[in-house]
């Protein structure tokens, strides 16, 4: 078997992979937060999927953290990383997260953070374990209406910065 990973494609999302990105998130709900469909088509110019033999096999997207006043350290977050299960450990996440942050890198931010239970692998991409206390607009924005965990400060998943 060829390398598939070496073709697959990574593109900008299109308002017509809505569907596959929800159902790919979706594929994942131990690990992820499901994301209407309203909110995925809201923020397709904010999604990058990854497509093999013409399906989409993975997704990444990123949202702009807000800050109070003048914006000296945006901050950029990079979420809904999923790969379909069945191609997983195979290069094809590495491929999508390296992409976004490339399209991040344009915008100048002081920084990329991630909250993940996978911290290996972005540490692997050049992140590094920062205290939740120090990304209390991503919490306040995001973690605050989480439905799985009473708290983000008991909440399992690893906080995670790259500093641009």
């Amino acid at each position: 078997m060829s390398n598939r990973h070496e073709r697959v494609v990574v593109r900008n999302a299109a308002f017509t992979d809505a569907e596959a990105i929800f159902n790919l998130i979706k594929e994942h709900p131990e690990e992820l937060l499901a994301r209407p469909v309203s909110d995925i088509v809201q923020n397709t110019d904010r999604f990058l999927v990854a497509g093999l033999d013409g399906q989409v096999v993975g997704t990444v997207s990123w949202s702009i953290l807000p800050e109070i006043g003048r914006s000296l350290h945006p901050t950029v977050e990079i979420k809904s990383v999923a790969i379909r299960s069945d191609l997983q450990k195979r290069g094809i996440g590495r491929k999508l997260v390296q992409a976004a942050i490339d399209r991040i890198r344009v915008l100048a931010p002081a920084q990329i953070i991630v909250l993940t239970f996978t911290p290996d692998f972005f540490r692997k991409l050049g992140f590094r374990e920062v205290p939740k206390e120090t990304l209390m607009h991503k919490l306040y924005m995001g973690c605050i209406n989480c439905s799985k965990y009473d708290s983000p400060f008991t909440c399992p998943e690893v906080a995670m910065a790259l500093t641009l």
